[in-house]
């Protein structure tokens, strides 16, 4: 049977939420993300564009480029909500989906054929997206992810293409090499650097040629470039790792804000560890200097979500790992090895009050969201937190001001 792999991409989708809002934002120019200096673009128009502004630019440059944009500063709970809105539809429409970003989303249409045809199934689906969510949504479809990831962006804006099967390495031939899934700008420069500058170019050269030169990803850019490469849906994402990073507006020293910070960082990490039923055997701690030189040290602990245990061993690891005494422009705390099951009690450190406390304090979170009460240490860091589960099976919600 041949394959029918859908791939749906919400167009510009931070810009589409705010005009969904906003109606007086339509056909101008718009740029969401980061306001301060630091700020990054999260999400462009497309009348910015033309003016060579693009996602994961400084803001200071975008504005700089097109000084008529209006700038927004952007609500990920908005965006959050929009994107389970059309994952609803998305779930009720197509027997096994994956929900690969907070825009994108990938659907498994084999066997439809027999019944409507995949690509008027499919079409009827873009429809109804449109309709009941008024948000513009592309789609590619082909007999694999990568074609149809790639198909999707050829479609672009508010369009859709089919690559019927057997055409998809003459679809990919005359298409630029960046189009690739999975070539950087790195990877772009290498492969220009050798002459390289269309994916049909890759499909006359061996495929050992391109692994002498990198590596094993060489391999896969060559299957992809020929139509070959059919990575499998991913319904359900198991979280490796959870980590929360902050990048200070000013580059600072003050040790009581960072080791607020820090700290606040702990304890939520804590409590996303006893919501999602997780214990943690690894936590480490970042810290990037004014320099951008940045450096990491972790440590491996028992298995637990207890804050009493997670949190003196962060703060420890931050004090053993801040040594250049340079102002610091980002810190995180990420936490790793983890495992499901809930905290052992131990038999002569805890008591019966410090945890019936760690249990009323989650039921009040849960209810009311995760700054609904924080420890006295950690009341300085507001904006740490959030009322996203990273354990419900869901990809990282790409926040407003991180490159999209």
């Amino acid at each position: 049977m041949t394959k029918n792999i859908l791939h749906l991409d919400l167009d510009t989708f931070f810009v589409s939420c705010e005009r969904l809002i906003d109606s007086r934002l339509q056909k101008k120019p718009l740029l969401v993300g980061g306001i301060g200096d630091r700020g990054v673009v999260a999400a462009c128009s497309y009348e910015t564009r033309r003016f060579g502004v693009h996602s994961g630019m400084p803001m200071r440059l975008a504005k700089r480029l097109c000084p008529e944009a209006v700038v927004i500063r952007g609500n990920s709970s908005i965006y959050t909500k929009q994107s389970h809105l059309v994952t609803d539809i998305i779930k009720e429409s197509v027997p096994v989906f994956e929900k690969a970003s907070i825009d994108e989303f990938y659907a498994d249409l084999s066997g439809m054929d027999k019944f409507f045809g995949s690509y008027k199934y499919a079409s009827e689906l873009r429809t109804k997206i449109i309709k009941e969510t008024g948000l513009p949504i592309s789609f590619g479809l082909s007999s694999n992810k990568i074609v149809s990831k790639v198909a999707t962006g050829e479609a672009k804006p508010n369009n859709q293409l089919r690559v019927d099967y057997g055409f998809e390495k003459s679809f990919m031939a005359p298409l630029s090499i960046k189009k690739i899934p999975s070539v950087g700008d790195k990877t772009y420069q290498t492969l220009r650097n050798l002459g390289i500058d269309r994916v049909s170019i890759v499909q006359q050269m061996p495929v050992e040629m391109m692994s002498s030169v990198l590596g094993l990803n060489g391999i896969t850019i060559w299957k992809r470039a020929n139509g070959l490469d059919n990575p499998p849906l991913i319904p359900f994402h198991e979280r490796k790792s959870i980590s929360i990073e902050r990048t200070f507006e000013k580059d600072t020293i003050n040790m009581v804000k960072l080791r607020t910070t820090i700290f606040a960082m702990a304890e939520n990490l804590a409590y996303q560890l006893r919501r999602g039923e997780k214990l943690a055997a690894c936590i480490s701690v970042k810290i990037r200097y004014s320099d951008f030189n940045t450096y990491t040290k972790q440590v491996k602990i028992p298995y637990t979500s207890a804050d009493h245990l997670i949190i003196p061993r962060v703060l420890e690891l931050f004090d053993n790992l801040y040594q250049r005494r340079l102002l610091i422009r980002l810190v995180g705390v990420k936490i790793s090895d983890l495992v499901s099951g809930n905290y052992q009690i131990n038999l002569f450190d805890d008591t019966e009050e410090m945890l019936s406390l760690y249990n009323a304090l989650d039921t009040i979170r849960n209810r009311y969201g995760d700054l609904s009460v924080q420890k006295a240490a950690s009341i300085g860091a507001k904006s740490i937190g959030g009322s996203h589960n990273p354990f419900n099976g869901e990809p990282p919600i790409v926040l407003a001001h991180r490159k999209q």
